[in-house]
């Protein structure tokens, strides 16, 4: 995705759309819940005043109990012009929520001995050997020296490779990179001013070998910041399972967990399905990638393993859901158990802390935020438009949100979201105690 322009919308694109909801589901005797015909009124009551003229079409939220369907809450249509109502089953572009789905693809090769968690990157790609670290990060792309230290697949994992990315960086690097089409992502056919990048580079292979020659923007294993190494791991992952990125991941992933509704292309058949995106500009929702001419009907450049997936609300639950069961759902075994609490768990390099602008404090695991102290056991992540998702995999829970306007902290929806979610949380626990 390419949104974010300034230092000051950096911060709140971090603050707001990938912290908003997570690190919720702290009550440990919620476990233990009695079937509840209303599971969420509060988060209710949030929807149905965020839904209609002047707001939001549609909004889908849920919450899901330990080995149940979630109960959903759909309020409204899929676009403000399009009359389908908006449900479980509606589809929604689901931007960075794809990182957590590439990082359990990761757990399992690792499970399977294929793949080592400190393994040097280079091992697998060669071109990944001998890389150079900028001096000054986001400075010259020439005043460079080499870096002290190989990136591994943690470091990919983690966002503590140095590796750029076009919606973080500023200045030389990012220009290179966006002069190298490592524009890892895409949001509509129109070229918005300020948003538009350039054309991404054509093919998964022809963008790692491109990637490898940009400077990292800080010594491998030494910081935590945003960057396209989920998107690097897709090539890792294909080289390594000996299939494209994307049939791995329907073969291993999506079709054993059940999940018939997640693409990186949305068939035509399926468009129907598809909510409207938005862009927050001069205060109103502007529709400006719509289900029957939305970029999301053609084939991507490449399958973006940190920002292409769509997705259903009842199909990333059953994501969530194979995470809470550890890597089983309905009796089918999709990974291994071990491989799940691994990549639910910490993963970053010794010394170095979590994200530094998310509140409250947290550690990273394979491509998700995973929570400590009262929100241990929480792991998820956010996407650009607008959605959500957790699981908390020490008590089976899930919940999500599910809408789609960018940039996703430009109204206070997801913190809302957040709030109400606690709420009706603690009453079932309160209710079962």
């Amino acid at each position: 995705m390419t949104i974010v322009q300034t230092e000051t919308d950096r911060r709140a694109f971090v603050r707001g759309s990938l912290l908003a909801g997570l690190g919720v589901l702290a009550a440990p005797r919620l476990a233990l819940a009695r079937s509840d015909a209303d599971l969420l009124p509060a988060v209710t009551e949030v929807i149905e005043r965020w839904v209609g003229p002047g707001k939001f079409p549609g909004i889908v939220a849920s919450l899901g109990l330990p080995g149940r369907e979630a109960q959903y809450v759909a309020r409204g249509s899929e676009g403000f012009t399009d009359p389908d109502p908006i449900g479980a089953d509606s589809l929604f572009r689901i931007y960075s929520m794809t990182k957590p789905v590439t990082g359990m693809a990761t757990m399992m090769l690792i499970a399977e001995g294929r793949l080592g968690l400190d393994q040097p990157l280079h091992e697998i790609l060669p071109q990944y050997r001998e890389m150079k670290v900028q001096a000054t990060p986001d400075g010259s792309v020439t005043d460079v020296r080499p870096a002290r230290t190989p990136i591994t697949i943690r470091h990919l994992l983690t966002h503590t490779s140095g590796l750029g990315y076009t919606i973080i960086q500023k200045g030389p690097i990012r220009a290179l990179m966006e002069e190298k089409g490592l524009v890892a992502g895409q949001i509509a056919r129109i070229k918005l001013p300020g948003i538009f990048r350039g054309a991404t580079v054509g093919s998964l292979k022809l963008f790692a070998d491109r990637l490898a020659d940009v400077p990292l923007v800080y010594e491998p294993g030494t910081k935590w910041s945003y960057s396209l190494g989920l998107d690097l791991l897709g090539r890792v992952i294909e080289v390594v399972g000996g299939t494209p990125f994307d049939r791995f991941l329907h073969e291993r992933i999506f079709e054993p967990t059940g999940m018939t509704s997640t693409w990186f292309r949305v068939p035509r058949s399926q468009a129907h399905r598809l909510a409207t995106n938005h862009a927050m500009f001069a205060g109103r929702l502007i529709p400006f990638d719509k289900p029957g001419n939305s970029i999301f009907l053609d084939e991507p450049a490449f399958p973006f393993g940190g920002s292409g997936l769509v997705s259903s609300p009842r199909d990333y639950d059953r994501f969530l859901r194979m995470l809470a069961g550890l890597g089983e759902i309905d009796g089918t075994r999709v990974m291994p158990a071990e491989a799940v609490r691994l990549g639910t768990s910490n993963l970053l390099p010794a010394g170095v802390e979590g994200p530094a602008l998310m509140m409250p404090k947290s550690d990273f695991g394979a491509g998700g935020r995973v929570g400590i102290g009262e929100e241990a056991g929480i792991y998820g992540w956010a996407g650009a438009a607008g959605t959500v998702g957790m699981v908390d995999v020490s008590r089976g829970l899930r919940s999500s949100i599910f809408l789609q306007f960018m940039p996703p902290d430009a109204l206070p929806i997801l913190n809302e979201f957040q709030h109400a979610l606690r709420s009706d949380v603690m009453r079932l626990a309160e209710r079962n105690t």
